[in-house]
């Protein structure tokens, strides 16, 4: 417990008197690359040893740059945007960044609110994982100076650094891959939530399809949970033309409703029924699903990020500094290999 009427935090000016050095001396002292005489830098020290003294780096650097990049995250709990967070943050604090995770509801409201707090931290950056803030919020923190790097939107916005993936041809390898596993009634399952990538699926899924003259059952389920994939299934199979092959848009939704088709009708999979995910979160490894589905390359995604606000020469073309990453298929178990 701290004792009453003592400081909280040791100031550079308390290790400056015990070390009989002026308080420049200790700022130099923990600068790189300022001159400081070894026998001051040594008294220095060990006078910030003994008083437990450490360097207030965020008072220095507000007084240029904060240092600071927020994260702005809506659906935390998702097993993809946790790891999203989880690669981003590591790698963001072993550059040397201080990292804030604004933490939001999906609606639009909660996401503004929170874009408008990275202004008030003077954050140097923000990076969105969310596909909610209106575009004229982000050109706000644009012209207050930040650095915006936009994950998965649909948006081409000036001065912002845009990383997306290629969903549009995994949607094309989706169908491809269930048409060859001899896939009559294809169907897609989708989700209200409509964020960029996941409307970016929907569209070039059914693009693909009509391409081949094909018709497909379109679900919509409520979100983008294991609950609304269990009763979209309900509904899917409560239809007089259920699908026989399912391209779903998040694994989530695939891995509930792979469940209603087994457990509420007794399908099975891939006999009966073949589901592709999209994400490839740990829970479509489990043996239980065994799910086929596209990877999002989250560590390259990641370390992308991080070169875009590290060192980052502005002047060089947004184009260049933007990048499209491809999914990698993962084949699994529940699409067939042949037609049956």
């Amino acid at each position: 417990m701290r004792r009453n009427n003592s400081p909280l935090f040791v100031s550079a000016k308390a290790v400056a008197e015990r070390a009989g050095v002026s308080r420049s001396a200790v700022s130099r002292t923990f600068t790189d690359g300022a001159s400081v005489s070894e026998e001051t830098r040594r008294k220095v020290i060990e006078a910030a040893e003994a008083l437990g003294y450490h360097v207030n780096h965020l008072a220095r650097q507000l007084r240029e740059r904060s240092n600071i990049v927020c994260l702005i995250v809506s659906d935390l709990t998702t097993p993809v945007r946790a790891a999203m967070v989880d690669h981003l943050t590591r790698k963001l604090q072993a550059a040397g960044k201080i990292t804030v995770v604004l933490n939001t509801e999906s609606d639009e409201a909660s996401v503004n609110h929170a874009l408008k707090l990275t202004l008030h931290y003077r954050a140097d950056a923000t990076v969105v994982l969310s596909g909610t803030p209106s575009i004229a919020l982000v050109k706000t923190a644009l012209s207050n100076g930040q650095q915006v790097v936009l994950i998965n939107r649909d948006d081409r916005l000036e001065g912002c650094d845009i990383v997306g993936l290629d969903n549009a041809t995994a949607a094309r390898e989706a169908l491809f891959l269930l048409r060859r596993a001899g896939c009559r009634r294809v169907g897609l399952l989708t989700s209200a939530a409509r964020t960029p990538s996941l409307v970016e699926r929907e569209q070039h899924f059914l693009a693909a399809a009509s391409t081949e003259g094909l018709s497909v059952v379109t679900l919509e389920a409520e979100a983008t949970s294991y609950g609304a994939g269990l009763q979209s299934a309900k509904r899917a199979f409560a239809r007089s033309d259920p699908p026989d092959g399912v391209f779903c848009v998040t694994d989530l939704l695939a891995l509930g409703f792979m469940d209603g088709a087994r457990h509420e009708f007794g399908l099975c999979i891939p006999k009966d029924l073949c589901v592709i995910g999209f994400d490839n979160i740990e829970q479509a490894s489990w043996e239980a699903y065994r799910l086929t589905t596209f990877e999002q390359p989250l560590e390259k995604i990641a370390n992308h990020v991080v070169s875009l606000l590290v060192g980052t020469d502005l002047s060089v073309p947004q184009a260049m500094r933007s990048a499209v990453f491809e999914p990698v298929a993962i084949w699994r178990r529940s699409v067939r290999h042949h037609p049956i």
